[in-house]
């Protein structure tokens, strides 16, 4: 067990920063590719500015996950999702709001969001790990 934890502590950061990251590159490509359609569905659901607001969700989404994938700035990183995160699961995964029918698929999303948020929060705390851009330099 011992050699597994050791593995764990030096490798682990690095999985997980990747994995963390790749909800956020996919999405925020997905963004940047359905542009004008993503812009029509965040103003359907009321959101005000929605084209700049959607500028901003992609860049925080891509450069945020992109500093967690190469460990640098990891804890700036870590801070951008979470400043995406929030407001995007209580606008979007409003379970409170929800139909019956809907009611497990929001609860669903938003515990999701609440288990990533939880991780960033982590990353944030405790920085990048060893196998990173930032190791030596201050961040972890």
């Amino acid at each position: 067990m011992e050699k597994a934890c050791e593995f764990v502590k030096q490798y682990g950061p690095l999985a997980g920063r990747i994995l963390m990251a790749l909800i956020f590159l996919i999405s925020g490509y997905g963004k940047l590719t359905a542009f004008t359609g993503t812009a029509g569905y965040m103003a359907g659901k009321g959101m005000p500015m929605a084209e700049f607001l959607l500028v901003g969700a992609i860049i925080f989404e891509l450069s945020g996950a992109i500093m967690l994938v190469i460990g640098w700035k990891v804890r700036w990183g870590a801070l951008l999702l979470i400043l995406f995160t929030v407001p995007a699961t209580l606008m979007f995964h409003n379970l409170w709001a929800a139909d019956a029918a809907q009611y497990q698929n929001q609860l669903n999303h938003f515990m999701k969001n609440v288990a990533m948020i939880g991780g960033l929060l982590y990353m944030m705390a405790f920085g990048a790990g060893p196998l990173s851009l930032d190791k030596g330099k201050g961040e972890r």
